[in-house]
C-alpha cells in the first residue's frame, strides 16, 4: 500500500532539509513505497530552495505550491489533492513528529482500521520540550471534545495521523483554513463511521523557527470547528455516516482505543 506524506511548510528552512532527509531515509529502509508532498504555504525564506535541493537525491519528493490562501489547514488541503497513495500520513515540517512513529503508524494501519491516530498522552509515547501553558490548554481542550463526542481518544489537536485515502474522500467537504483542520480530520473520520487505532508517539518541540500556531486566534476557531461536527453528528440523521450505507465490518477493533 503506497503511502503518501503530506508536510505543510511556512518559513522552515532552517530544519526542512532535515525532515525530509530523516523521512526518506527511515521510509526507505523500511521498504514502505511512498511519495512526499512537501506543500510550501507562502514561505518568505528559503524553504522552497531547501526543498528544491533535495529533489534530486529524493525523487520521491514533490514540491507543491500552495499560490491561493494561505494557512495550515488550506495546505494540507492542497496537498491532499495531489497525493496518489493508498494511505496518507500528515507530518509537520518542523521535525517534531519522529519519522519511525510514520512506519509503526502505517504498518498498523496495515492490520485494518481505517485511520491511526498518534496520541502524545497514552502510555508508551514521550514528549519533549512542550511549553507548560500550551500543554494545559491541549489537555483542556482535548478533555472537551472527548467529553463531547464520548470518544476514547485524548489527542485529537495534533497533527499526526494516518488515513487511508478512501476516509480522505469520505471526510469531505474539508472546511478549515487552520491548525482547526487538526480537529476536523479525525472527528469527521469518528462521525461518519470510520474505525481507528491509536499509537503512542514521540514528539518533540522545534529546535529552529517560530511556531505557527497562535492560541489567542485559534480558540474560537477550533470550537467552530467542534461544533460544527457535533451538530452533524446529532441532526444529520446519518446523511454522512457510511456505516449507514455500507455492510458493517466482520473485524471491530476493540482494545485499541485510548
Amino acid at each position: 500500500m503506497k503511502l503518501s506524506v503530506v508536510i505543510p511548510a511556512r518559513n522552515e528552512e532552517g530544519v526542512v532539509e532535515e525532515t525530509l532527509s530523516a523521512l526518506v531515509h527511515t521510509l526507505r529502509a523500511a521498504a514502505i513505497p511512498f511519495e512526499i508532498i512537501l506543500v510550501d504555504d507562502g514561505s518568505t525564506d528559503a524553504t522552497a530552495l531547501r526543498v528544491r535541493a533535495c529533489l534530486a537525491s529524493h525523487p520521491e519528493l514533490r514540491l507543491v505550491q500552495n499560490s491561493g490562501r494561505h494557512g495550515f489547514g488550506m495546505a494540507v488541503r492542497r496537498g491532499l489533492q495531489e497525493v496518489t497513495g493508498e494511505a496518507v500520513a500528515i507530518v509537520m515540517a518542523d521535525a517534531s513528529d519522529s519519522p519511525e512513529d510514520v512506519v509503526t503508524c502505517y504498518r498498523k494501519l496495515l492490520e485494518g482500521p481505517d485511520c491511526v491516530f498518534g496520541s502524545r498522552f497514552m502510555r508508551g509515547a514521550e514528549v519533549s520540550g512542550y511549553p507548560l501553558h500550551k500543554l494545559i490548554l491541549n489537555r483542556l481542550a482535548n478533555w472537551f471534545i472527548k467529553a463531547l463526542f464520548g470518544v476514547r481518544f485524548n489527542d485529537f489537536t495534533n497533527a499526526f495521523k494516518l488515513y487511508r485515502r478512501a476516509v480522505i474522500e469520505g471526510m469531505q467537504p474539508l472546511i478549515s483554513p487552520h491548525f482547526n483542520l487538526t480537529v476536523e480530520m479525525p472527528l469527521k473520520a469518528l462521525v461518519r463511521g470510520y474505525s481507528f487505532a491509536v499509537v503512542p508517539i514521540r514528539w518533540t518541540n522545534r529546535k529552529t523557527g517560530m511556531s505557527k500556531l497562535k492560541i489567542k486566534e485559534m480558540g474560537s476557531r477550533y470550537l467552530f470547528i467542534v461544533l460544527c461536527v457535533w451538530l452533524e453528528q446529532h441532526f444529520s440523521r446519518g446523511d454522512y455516516d457510511r456505516s449507514h450505507h455500507a455492510e458493517p465490518k466482520q473485524e471491530e477493533l476493540t482494545g485499541h482505543h485510548v
